[in-house]
């Protein structure tokens, strides 16, 4: 086979589609030629099982030469100036297409929602004409950040960024520990407006950043942007209807500024969890957060003692098993991982190339990774009131997902079957949050690895001890404890319109938000990745941002044509929908009796979480309602200052 460098794109383009997904290049054939016995017998695709991408279909394998065969004459007469046949299918055909390349009806409400996911788009939004000396402060230069940055920039609006760290990337930016990376595939796990040439289906901490710093690079944000900049305090001034915002600036003095509307970008993954340990700091070796992880610690032939086993121990500790001497991981709980076929698996160069070169075919397959990691599984979160086995399972499909990871489990342990009652959750799968299997059970038949059970109650300075008097020597100790994720906003303090601080209004760890953006007492107060948004049975928070992001620029467009000053939503409006929110919550896994979680808080209320499917976010956030919010016009003293 010729190197990359000396092949043709016609080479590199057949043997892509060599290779390709068989579902994808059937819904890429429909669009390309407009043919629609694509979507009839004999090319029905077969359900996929688990979450892989299905490459073949369950087509015979003369059915899938003769997609692959027309695929690339389609593709290649399309290259060469042919029209697209369907450039833009109506939702009722993508919602026949999606239902038909994955095997399974699709709810025609998807329509839409798919619509808008379907594929990497330039961001094009409407000018909106704000009033002179108008402005929006964003906090965070991650995700979040990012998003909204890129909206306001593309409607014309001023903005300022601030962050705390030197670059963008927030979460991604700060923790680079040993095996960090998504566990949601990285075609999904991305902007809508952002393409990327990705070189792993599931990319590392490394390429993600440079992702995100590229779409930063591309969108020409940075000027935008004041690096190791922190908010200190951000106070709503009612006459003004402005926010009066405390900077505090690399070099430590103090800056005071004005911002119409501010947009929180913080996100939950701070402040770090340290557990409380009787002599924890007495500790005589390396000690550290995995969110701080030292480079500078060389772990060859060192014991290492890992306290929790949650996704950052998942990610570490099948990374350096064989670099250490010893590794002992104290688990807290244990937690359902699901099969990761395609852990560490690189992208090969020509479908890179297809994926760059073909946006249908490229579109196609984020939209179907969208159905497998976004709602699929929604309706085995449920529980059934009539269901025999309540203490192990919600319902028949939650069951059959117990079984299937049983199975899974089973079979990863291989001759360590001794482990099983150790690692296999009595809980109900998706109780907590789903983990992705990079090779933690293979790990665990290692002879350097031992997973300990017994809760550690004292760290000596050479060892930790467990409630059961055990002695286990180690020279590193790695924290993979967490984040206090329950306190929403907690890098800088916000006072409202009635002079509270949103902490007394949250009740500390009660956060609650309208759609998880809005909050009653902060007028032009918007907070991205808010409470109750985090989608729990899966998929890609991005998506989730991007949508609270529009939501925001509708009502940002409403105040510029309406000269309203302040937008503040309702308090009965944003009281029903926490009701409705804490009732969803009640019928579904995360209030299941059988485990804790860090979706919940004290009083056993689902803070973190979103009881609700994408597709209903989507239709909420698609165009706010003013009518849901107390409004004031323009102030006089501020028509007159502008």
């Amino acid at each position: 086979m010729a190197d990359v460098e000396t092949r043709t794109d016609d080479e590199l383009l057949a043997e892509a589609v060599a290779v390709a997904n068989i579902p994808t290049l059937l819904m890429t054939l429909v669009q390309l030629t407009g043919e629609m016995h694509w979507l009839d017998d004999p090319y029905r695709v077969t359900r996929q099982q688990g979450m892989g991408d299905n490459d073949t279909g369950g087509l015979p394998e003369e059915r899938q030469a003769e997609v692959r065969e027309s695929a690339l004459e389609a593709i290649t007469a399309w290259k060469a100036g042919r029209p697209v046949a369907i450039p833009d299918p109506d939702p009722a055909l993508l919602v026949r297409m999606l239902s038909w390349c994955m095997g399974e009806t699709v709810p025609e409400e998807y329509g839409e929602f798919t619509k808008a996911q379907l594929g990497h788009k330039p961001l094009e939004r409407k000018k909106i004409n704000v009033p002179a000396g108008f402005k929006v402060l964003v906090i965070g230069a991650g995700v979040s950040g990012i998003a909204a940055g890129a909206n306001l920039q593309a409607a014309g609006v001023p903005f300022e960024i601030v962050e705390k760290k030197h670059s963008v990337g927030g979460t991604w930016l700060e923790n680079h520990y040993p095996g960090a990376g998504v566990d949601t595939p990285n075609h999904l796990y991305s902007f809508s407006f952002a393409q990327h040439d990705w070189k792993m289906y599931f990319c590392l901490r490394d390429e993600l950043w440079g992702y995100l710093e590229s779409v930063a690079d591309r969108l020409n944000l940075r000027p935008h942007i004041r690096f190791e900049t922190t908010v200190e305090t951000a106070r709503y001034q009612p006459r003004e209807q402005k926010w009066a915002v405390t900077l505090r600036l690399p070099d430590g003095s103090v800056e005071e500024t004005e911002a119409n509307i501010v947009i929180s970008g913080t996100g939950i993954f701070n402040p770090l969890v340290f557990p409380d340990i009787e002599g924890l700091e007495s500790f005589a070796g390396p000690s550290f957060h995995t969110a701080a992880w030292r480079d500078d610690v060389d772990l060859t032939g060192k014991k290492v003692a890992i306290i929790g086993n949650g996704a950052s121990c998942m990610q570490i500790g099948p990374e350096i098993q064989d670099k250490v001497e010893h590794l002992t991981i104290f688990q807290k709980s244990n937690h359902w991982a699901a099969p990761f076929d395609q852990f560490r698996k690189p992208v090969p160069e020509p479908m890179r190339f297809l994926f760059r070169e073909v946006p249908i075919y490229q579109a196609w397959y984020r939209v179907r990774l969208g159905w497998t990691f976004n709602d699929r599984t929604y309706a085995a979160l449920h529980k059934d009131p009539n269901w025999d086995h309540p203490e192990r399972s919600l319902n028949a499909q939650n069951d059959a997902h117990r079984a299937y990871f049983t199975k899974y489990i089973q079979s990863e342990l291989g001759d360590r079957q001794d482990l099983f009652d150790k690692v296999l959750p009595t809980y109900p799968p998706f109780g907590k949050r789903m983990l992705m299997d990079n090779g933690w059970y293979r790990m665990l038949r290692n002879p350097k690895v031992e997973l300990v059970t017994e809760r550690v109650t004292k760290v000596e300075p050479d060892a930790l001890v467990t409630a059961d008097g055990s002695r286990y020597e180690a020279d590193v100790l790695v924290l993979a404890t967490g984040f206090d994720v329950l306190r929403f906003i907690t890098t800088f303090d916000a006072v409202g319109r009635e002079g509270r601080p949103l902490r007394e209004v949250w009740e500390d760890d009660n956060a609650k938000a309208y759609i998880g953006t809005v909050i009653p007492e902060f007028p032009n107060f918007f907070t991205l990745y808010g409470p109750n948004l985090q989608p729990g049975h899966g998929g890609s928070l991005i998506f989730v941002v991007e949508m609270q992001v529009n939501y925001i620029m509708s009502l940002i467009e409403q105040m510029a044509e309406q000269g309203l000053g302040s937008v503040e939503i309702r308090q009965d409006v944003h009281d029903a929908y926490n009701e409705r929110v804490d009732a969803e919550h009640e019928n579904m896994v995360w209030t299941h009796p059988g485990m804790t979680t860090y979706y919940r808080n004290d009083r056993g209320r689902i803070v973190v979480n979103s009881p609700y499917r994408n597709v209903d976010y989507f239709a909420w956030t698609r165009q706010a309602d003013l009518a849901e919010y107390v409004t004031e016009p323009v102030s006089t003293e501020e028509k007159v200052q502008a």
